[in-house]
């Protein structure tokens, strides 16, 4: 028999309690700055179009947060930005072309279905965005065809074609045209805040100098699209485009720092959250190379969301105990 003393699990002190002084809406606001390098470069790109949708975004997110909470009953909570991010990171996946109707579509179900259904901040087992562009990606997936979206625009510095696509289709062959250069810069077709890779890349280092997402997951996510993408490229030169292709194009970077480093959707500890990353990378080029998708960085996010629990009980024996 335990004695009374051997069966406490958890003592906590009494009150007062010490503050850090982090709150949710100083972690959203500096989300939405890491985004802006980005946005502001798919604006500078695509003009009008993707200012109105992003505006859009923001403001149909925020809206429908306040119209939960209102049926609900409860607080308004729309002060603590996570609705706001929730808008941005939406519209940054999202073509500059995309109908008003399917991007208050995306709202509705990144906020009212893949957050406030489950609980809201803290209880959602799925990155809401992700859940709301996979049901919109089944949905009207010709939306998502940026070759067919994007048509009607023509520039001078680069190919207009999805640089995905191309490779999907064509081979490598078909994206010799796109040097790495200027995948980071951002001569490429694609969503509004997927295109300019060095303003993903700072957004991203931003947020992980500043402690607001944890390194690694970012790491191990990017680690797990290079080396997959290396071997495969190894295995056949011709057919599959080399890491760094895959790395600055499609969504990688949008989710190796937005998407996968969720809070309440990612572990917390460390070979959960490496082992995490890892398999999103993989999973993200499995599905590119071998799946029907030109982009597999959404399904994949939600593929390793659902087996968050299960890597988060990963506990490493002590040594020495």
């Amino acid at each position: 028999m335990l004695n009374q003393k051997q069966k406490k699990k958890f003592v906590v002190s009494h009150a007062p309690f010490w503050h850090n002084g982090n709150c949710i809406c100083e972690r959203s606001y500096h989300m939405v700055l890491a985004a802006l390098p980005a946005i502001l470069a798919g604006i500078a790109c695509y003009g009008a179009p993707a200012l109105g949708v992003v505006s859009l975004a923001v403001a149909s997110a925020i809206l429908w947060e306040a119209a939960f909470n209102c049926v609900a009953k409860q607080p308004v909570a729309i002060a603590d930005g996570n609705a706001a991010v929730i808008g941005i990171v939406l519209a940054m996946v999202l073509p500059a072309t995309a109908p008003w109707w399917l991007v208050l579509m995306g709202t509705f179900l990144a906020v009212v279905i893949g957050k406030h259904i489950f609980g809201g901040i803290g209880g959602n087992p799925f990155n809401p965005v992700a859940i709301a562009v996979a049901i919109m990606m089944l949905s009207w997936s010709g939306y998502f065809d940026f070759d067919e979206a994007l048509r009607h625009y023509e520039f001078e510095e680069f190919a207009a074609v999805y640089p995905l696509a191309a490779v999907k289709n064509f081979g490598v062959s078909a994206a010799e045209s796109f040097t790495s250069c200027d995948l980071l810069m951002g001569k490429q077709m694609g969503g509004i805040g997927a295109t300019f890779g060095l303003g993903l890349l700072l957004g991203g280092l931003y947020l992980i100098v500043r402690g607001f997402i944890r390194w690694e997951i970012s790491l191990s996510f990017v680690a797990g699209v290079f080396v997959t993408a290396m071997l495969f490229n190894i295995s056949d030169p011709v057919r599959y485009a080399g890491p760094v292709f895959h790395l600055f194009t499609g969504y990688t970077l949008i989710g190796a720092f937005f998407l996968a480093t969720e809070d309440s959707s990612s572990p917390v500890n460390l070979v959960p959250m490496l082992l995490y990353g890892a398999l999103g990378g993989i999973m993200t080029v499995l599905i590119r190379n071998l799946g029907v998708y030109v982009d597999g960085v959404i399904f994949a996010i939600l593929i390793i969301n659902l087996l968050n629990p299960l890597l988060d009980k990963i506990r490493p024996k002590a040594l020495g105990a």
